[in-house]
């Protein structure tokens, strides 16, 4: 048991300090630039505002409350991952017991994990604010249709359409059956 809880602790540390640098990066990086602050897109949205499929389709209004939506997800993700920081940089396990410890080590490697995700989609999210700064934004990447407000709500780093995603995901399980 010694050895798999060396292994794990092994493990879980080089994924530790990739993912210290990954997410220190991103903290560090400007990302996606507030045009709020540049002036450039000055939109007043009401605070009860909720995009409508009756609506124009990526007017100013929904392209800033889908900015607004992805910046908030952004730095909620950024401060979950300096928490994880925070309890990372506390010191090794002091748990005595070999089976407490590899329970502490296994939660350490699970959130490692989850943090691994998180960095991944924050990814996600500067490329879908990079996609409204260039108005690419709310259109699909094949078929140039639009994505559609329901499916934005749901999903705010969606590129592709409900169909062309339907449409992927077969081709995925076709050749997954290869």
């Amino acid at each position: 048991m010694s050895f798999s809880v060396s292994w794990l602790n092994v493990r879980a540390g080089g994924l530790a300090e990739r993912l210290v640098v990954a997410i220190s990066r991103a903290a560090r990086s400007d990302g996606p630039v507030d045009t709020q602050e540049q002036g450039s897109m000055m939109v007043t949205l009401p605070p009860d505002y909720r995009p409508s499929e009756r609506e124009e389709f990526m007017n100013p209004l929904q392209i800033e409350y889908f900015r607004r939506k992805l910046l908030n997800w952004r730095a909620d993700l950024l401060r979950e991952a300096d928490g994880t920081l925070a309890s990372l940089s506390e010191g090794g396990i002091r748990e005595a017991d070999v089976t407490d410890r590899a329970s502490v080590e296994t939660d350490r490697a699970l959130e490692l994990r989850t943090r691994d995700r998180a960095r991944k989609l924050i990814s996600k999210i500067d490329q879908a604010l990079a996609r409204i700064e260039t108005g690419a934004y709310g259109y699909c990447e094949e078929s140039g249709e639009p994505i559609g407000i329901r499916r934005l709500e749901a999903r705010p780093i969606a590129t592709l359409s409900l169909e062309a995603q339907e449409r992927h995901e077969r081709m995925e399980r076709v050749h997954r059956g290869d």
